[in-house]
């Protein structure tokens, strides 16, 4: 029987204590394939994303270029008489949007925790497709049912906020006198409320899809850590699924955001149009970029063609600053940045 002689290895030099150790890969031909694949693909969107808005500012240059700084003031459309801008469009726009988050957010939020942290085996499955089965209605259902549905039942709601509300200027109605038994509640139809609210059943399920699939992403051991040092149901929700799905809230958000700034024919078949900023939500009046290119589109002369192409840039630019900044959240979420 031989004894065997265990050598040791050499010791590295003193110059390579700190030195990582380089590490050869050799990428085969699925992989280069891949990764060309997946440069052209990136590729391809930034320079259809930049002809976008290309196009967009060339065609609107002459309107842009006619009205100057007043494009972004002012409040009338009349482009063929020399008075136009995107000043009240660009005011609905935004405020329809934030009222859709405001709704659609707890909205979505409540939903995707249940789905992912309370609802039994068997229900799950067919909560999730509903979920997604709301996401692929088409957005002129949910404006039908806006106008023929929602609108009827959403008089007294917004009544009653003007009522007792009515000490805050954004849910003041001056045309709705509550002490007056005679009052027409009509004057809250048509609203930017209304119009926020039809969006909001829009933007939650795609919202809600995200926030879904990243909080079931949590990690299982985190979660049993926090069980079993005794904290309740809740507080491991609020301890370690949101704060590990804080990109997702914020990426579910902001796509939704998204949707809601763009979207036309909803808006469009549920607001009263006017060209006025129109802090009363709930009074009749509002109007948004898409729902007025909807609208001026058809019958617009080569001029005003030119100042919907300008509007729309300004919505392009819109949505890519959300989008950009979107992005730059979730990066500081995923970095440590957030807490």
């Amino acid at each position: 029987m031989t004894d065997s002689v265990l050598t040791a290895p050499p010791a590295p030099a003193e110059g390579d204590l700190d030195r990582p150790r380089a590490i050869k890969t050799t990428a085969g031909a699925a992989d280069r394939v891949f990764r060309h694949g997946s440069h052209a693909a990136g590729a391809a969107v930034l320079a259809i994303m930049t002809l976008v808005g290309l196009f967009l500012a060339i065609r609107g240059a002459q309107a842009i270029g006619s009205a100057g700084g007043a494009f972004l003031t002012e409040q009338d459309w009349e482009p063929d008489s020399g008075r136009f801008g995107i000043a009240a469009v660009l005011f609905g726009t935004v405020a329809i949007a934030l009222i859709a988050i405001a709704v659609a957010l707890p909205l979505a939020l409540g939903a995707a925790t249940y789905i992912s942290e309370y609802a039994p085996a068997g229900v799950k499955p067919f909560l999730v497709g509903m979920v997604d089965l709301m996401a692929a209605i088409p957005s002129v259902v949910y404006g039908l049912w806006g106008v023929f549905w929602l609108e009827g039942n959403l008089l007294p709601v917004a009544q009653w906020i003007s009522t007792r509300l009515g000490w805050i200027p954004i849910f003041r109605v001056s045309r709705f006198d509550p002490q007056d038994p005679l009052a027409t509640p009509t004057v809250f139809t048509a609203s930017a409320f209304l119009a926020g609210l039809v969006v909001a059943m829009m933007v939650a399920p795609i919202a809600c899809s995200v926030m879904r699939e990243v909080f079931a992403e949590a990690p299982v051991g985190e979660r049993e850590g926090a069980l079993a040092l005794g904290a309740s149901k809740w507080g491991m929700i609020r301890s370690v699924v949101y704060p590990f799905g804080r990109g997702g809230i914020v990426g579910g958000t902001m796509l939704g955001l998204g949707r809601a700034l763009g979207e036309t024919i909803a808006v469009y078949l549920v607001i009263s149009p006017v060209f006025v900023i129109n802090w009363e939500i709930l009074g009749t009046g509002a109007n948004s970029i898409s729902s007025l290119i909807a609208l001026r589109y058809g019958g617009a002369s080569n001029f005003e063609l030119s100042a919907l192409m300008a509007a729309g840039l300004a919505l392009f630019a819109v949505t890519m600053a959300v989008n950009f900044g979107a992005g730059i959240i979730i990066q500081r979420s995923r970095s440590g940045e957030l807490s």
